[in-house]
């Protein structure tokens, strides 16, 4: 096993290398991972302690951060476990999945309106739904009991079961004020989650075990609802078809089913509405013949950049021209933001696909 721990261990430093937690443990690498290892397999690994902290942007919302080591046993469990799984869900699930973020999502609904429209030519509807309060309703019973049907060997499932079932909340370490934790909702917060129930959004094990759990709402829509158009992307999903009554029939049957999974819908982020009047989904928008950014997330990259400190305007602005570059139709989003940061003193590819660092002076 020990290979697939450095494996592992590879695969979790190349996104946090430069964490406080990784560079501690880096340190001592070869030290820390035969510690992981003896631990792991006399069976008396246990989680460490977790650092909750709140995000404002798009909204607020607890992160829960997991130990450096811990991650590596994410995704040590991941790497083993996943590919099975991956191989049974449907090409219309997305997310935490290889190949399959946002643009293959994106890319996916808009192949299906302009199959079911027959290029645009011919009407048709979409129903549009979200899961309500999604990661801090996801009951660990379920979970588990999806898992066991396809984890079959002992020390495996051991595993799967202690990463799924460990709490964080028996021991954390919270960064901010709690001004900041206020500023998430009482029904949002893991924090104020029964027993049993909740995942810590941060951790790679919390997204796959995600994607387990709604693989039954996925396998349901596809062959017990026969839904002819269907694609999720976490707790987001869309249902395209000519009859706005059948969609109707349809929200009713998946309600019956999430209460099995213990979920349910927001109706308040409920949509049915025609399909050419432009399809809001991870976060481009998807209207005939073209797909553009969601002008929340134009508005919002605006501000930031216009208030930016200098230092941080190349990392934080090539990642939106690549945000930006996901849609077909994003030259005049492009152009926009181009000359803002040319405003601001930053080179500009001419392709407004990139900027470069501004030059130090002498």
């Amino acid at each position: 096993m020990f290979h697939q721990l450095v494996q592992a261990y590879l695969d979790c430093r190349r996104t946090k290398r430069n964490s406080a937690s990784a560079l501690a443990f880096e340190a001592q690498a070869e030290h820390n991972l035969l510690q992981l290892h003896d631990e792991l397999a006399s069976g008396t690994y246990q989680p460490g302690q977790s650092v909750c902290f709140v995000i404002t942007h798009p909204r607020a919302r607890e992160v829960w951060a997991a130990q450096f080591r811990d991650r590596i046993v994410h995704h040590l469990l991941y790497n083993q476990i996943a590919p099975r799984f991956h191989a049974r869900f449907t090409a219309d699930s997305c997310a935490c999945i290889p190949g399959r973020g946002t643009l293959y999502a994106a890319k996916r609904l808009e192949h299906q309106v302009r199959s079911i429209t027959r290029n645009w030519s011919q009407p048709a509807h979409y129903l549009k739904c979200d899961l309500a309060n999604f990661f801090v309703s996801i009951d660990k019973a379920v979970l588990l009991e999806q898992l066991q049907r396809q984890v079959t060997e002992a020390w495996w499932m051991e595993l799967a079961t202690l990463v799924l079932m460990h709490d964080p909340r028996h021991d954390v370490r919270v960064h901010g004020s709690k001004a900041e934790l206020a500023l998430v909702p009482a029904h949002k917060s893991l924090f104020n989650a029964p027993d049993g129930h909740g995942l810590p959004i941060g951790n790679l094990s919390s997204q796959f075990f995600a994607n387990v759990l709604l693989n039954d709402l996925d396998q349901f829509a596809k062959h017990q609802l026969r839904a002819p158009h269907y694609v999720r992307y976490v707790d987001d999903f869309v249902l395209l078809h000519q009859s706005p009554q059948w969609l109707n029939a349809a929200r009713q049957r998946i309600e019956a089913k999430l209460t099995v999974l213990h979920l349910q819908i927001n109706p308040r982020k409920t949509v049915l509405q025609p399909v050419a009047r432009g399809i809001d989904f991870v976060g481009q928008v998807i209207k005939p013949w073209q797909r553009t950014t969601r002008r929340k997330t134009l508005r919002t990259a605006m501000d930031r950049l216009t208030d930016m400190p200098t230092e941080d305007l190349h990392q934080a602005g090539n990642s939106y021209f690549g945000l930006l570059r996901q849609a077909t139709h994003s030259h005049h989003d492009r152009a926009r933001l181009a000359k803002l940061l040319l405003q601001r003193g930053h080179a500009v590819k001419a392709d407004m696909t990139k900027i470069y660092p501004q030059r130090k002076s002498a």
